[in-house]
């Protein structure tokens, strides 16, 4: 009976380990827990940075500039007579500085005025107002020889000059009154120039 106990004592201890060890904690997670995922992870500085489309490795093309225009103006002499008024100043002043101008193109006055008068009366107030505005541009370091005057008289009315009743439109004639000033852009030389062929020997 004491062989069979002691036969016993190292099987019942065994056992009894094999039990323990079966109900030890583990550090590893139970198979069926899916692992934490971290929804709020900062972004990389590579996400969070704008991406621009432009290379900046390789040069972009210039704007086209804006090619200048001759210029166009109009001198008003509303009150009639030659004399330029405050308003026909500031014209003529504006005219003097544009780009035009300074690049040396020539220019056109065009004098007009109002039906009032005779043909050759009309056609001498148009001419006088013209050169007046010839005569500022010429003191004010404009050079004559570019200066081209065209006097039209009543010609070429820009509002009527009578109303339907016919009697005479005073605004209308007013604005009749006027010289118009166009400055031209100096011609360009020519990029293609004709080729001569010499001369056949004789």
């Amino acid at each position: 009976m004491l062989a069979m106990t002691k036969t016993r004592t190292p099987i019942l201890t065994l056992a009894l380990i094999a039990a323990l060890g079966a109900c030890a904690p583990t550090d590893e997670p139970p198979e069926d827990t899916a692992p934490t995922v971290n929804v709020e992870a900062e972004p990389t500085p590579e996400a969070s940075e704008t991406i621009s489309i432009l290379r900046t490795d390789i040069e972009q093309p210039d704007k086209p500039e804006t090619e200048l225009e001759p210029l166009e103006l109009t001198i008003g002499f509303p009150a009639g007579g030659t004399a330029l008024d405050t308003a026909a100043v500031a014209q003529v002043q504006a005219a003097l500085a544009s780009e035009q101008i300074a690049l040396g193109g020539p220019i056109i006055l065009r004098g007009h005025s109002d039906a009032g008068g005779n043909d050759a009366a009309n056609l001498r107030a148009s001419r006088a107002r013209a050169e007046t505005v010839r005569d500022w541009l010429v003191e004010n370091g404009t050079a004559a020889d570019r200066i081209e005057i065209i006097a039209f008289g009543e010609q070429n009315p820009v509002e009527p000059n009578a109303l339907p009743d016919g009697s005479p439109n005073t605004e209308g004639r007013a604005a009749n009154r006027r010289v118009e000033i166009e400055i031209a852009l100096p011609l360009k030389d020519n990029p293609n120039p004709a080729i001569s062929t010499p001369a056949d020997e004789s």
